[in-house]
C-alpha cells in the first residue's frame, strides 16, 4: 500500500475520532443544562443530518462520477 493512502486513512481515522469525541462533549453539555440545553441538540442534529444526505446522495449518484469515465 502506497504511502499516502495510509496518511490518508491516519489522517481520516483521527478526524472522525476527534468529531465523535466533540459530539459527544457537546451532547452531554447540552443533556446537563436540562431542557432549555436540548435546543442545542436540534442544530446539531439537523447539521449532522444535512452532513448524511450529502455523503448518501455522493456516494449513490453514479451521473455525478468523473472516475468512472477515466481510463484504466
Amino acid at each position: 500500500m502506497a504511502l499516502d493512502r495510509i496518511v490518508l486513512y491516519v489522517v481520516v481515522g483521527v478526524a472522525v475520532a476527534l468529531a465523535a469525541v466533540y459530539g459527544g462533549l457537546i451532547l452531554f453539555g447540552a443533556l446537563s443544562l436540562g431542557p432549555v440545553g436540548l435546543l442545542v441538540l436540534i442544530p446539531l442534529f439537523l447539521v449532522g443530518y444535512v452532513i448524511w444526505r450529502i455523503v448518501a446522495e455522493r456516494l449513490s449518484n453514479r451521473e455525478d462520477d468523473h472516475y468512472e469515465q477515466i481510463e484504466r
